[in-house]
């Protein structure tokens, strides 16, 4: 099994590093740091990630996904907002009641560039927890109700296998999906994590996954039957997700959370698989009820 080690290349200052995403077509780098409500935007180079613009919002931050145009569509605490190039502003649809308790945590677009969004609880609740697809100005679609804290997405590179992460139980699952109408099959588990928590995931260019397992400052790969090909050492206890990033799509850019949180990189002889944009579907649900979560 391979092994490799990741180095820092930025550090200090988040409180909840996540949801890294390479931007190809304006090689730019983009993760939210959840806590402080922050979106970043950065420059990938040889040793380090330089940050060259921040977007602030009022709560949390829970993922961040980029449209062809390089318009951002981001997951705040209850629903979306879209951030426009030039610095402009324009509120999405509520996805999760006010006064829910919990928020929206991890998202990604599927082949088809719609966005699919989880949730996290913040009382302590289990098995509540939901996954939703949005497709235009209806309400959100439940693909599962019964989560303890969803989190990381990808496909498959022929966009047919759907990965899911259900952290509470330390499940990764996988099903069948169907790009062309978003439609699910049937969910089984592809792998438990016992030595940690599985948090954020990619996939690279030949179907394996990878998994950053929080608690155990790792990130795992695993080939499509769930064999344990490699790890990569964070130095960093939390790693939170993964995203193969930069011209060649061989760097893997890690997450972290924690006071030993931020960014690193590590080469790990892999490509990544490139990740489609959201579809720029306006998303607004402002006469219909959002999704309740009890």
């Amino acid at each position: 099994m391979l092994t490799v080690d990741a180095r820092p290349v930025l550090t200090g200052g988040f409180r909840l590093a996540e949801s890294p995403v390479w931007d190809a077509p304006r090689e730019r780098l983009l993760w939210v740091d959840i806590e402080a409500g922050l979106v970043h935007e950065g420059r990938l180079g040889t040793d380090r990630v330089e940050v060259v613009r921040r977007h602030r919002l009022p709560g949390t931050a829970g993922a961040v996904v980029c449209a062809a145009d390089g318009r951002l569509l981001v997951a705040g605490r209850h629903g979306l907002t879209v951030l426009l190039p030039d610095g402009t502003r324009r509120a999405g649809a509520r996805v999760l009641r006010h006064g829910t308790p919990g928020r929206l945590n991890d998202g990604g677009c599927d082949p088809a560039g719609r966005f699919l969004v989880g949730s996290a609880a913040l009382d302590g609740r289990r098995g509540a927890d939901v996954l939703v697809r949005l497709s235009g100005d209806g309400p959100p679609t439940v693909i599962d109700d019964d989560l303890t804290c969803s989190n990381g997405l990808a496909w498959s590179p022929d966009g047919r296998l759907m990965y899911s992460v259900d952290t509470g139980p330390g499940l990764v699952r996988v099903r069948a999906y169907d790009a062309a109408d978003g439609g699910v099959g049937e969910r089984s588990d592809f792998l438990r994590v016992g030595d940690g928590l599985p948090d954020g995931l990619c996939v690279d260019r030949d179907g394996n996954v990878w998994v950053a397992v929080w608690g155990a400052g790792e990130v795992r790969c695993y080939s499509p039957g769930a064999r344990h090909l490699a790890t990569v050492r964070v130095p960093a206890a939390y790693p939170s997700s993964a995203a193969f990033a930069g011209p060649g799509l061989d760097t893997l850019l890690i997450t972290a959370g924690g006071p030993d949180g931020g960014l690193f990189a590590a080469r790990p002889g892999a490509h990544g698989a490139p990740v489609p944009p959201w579809n720029g579907v306006k998303l607004r649900t402002a006469r219909k009820k959002p999704l309740a979560v009890e």
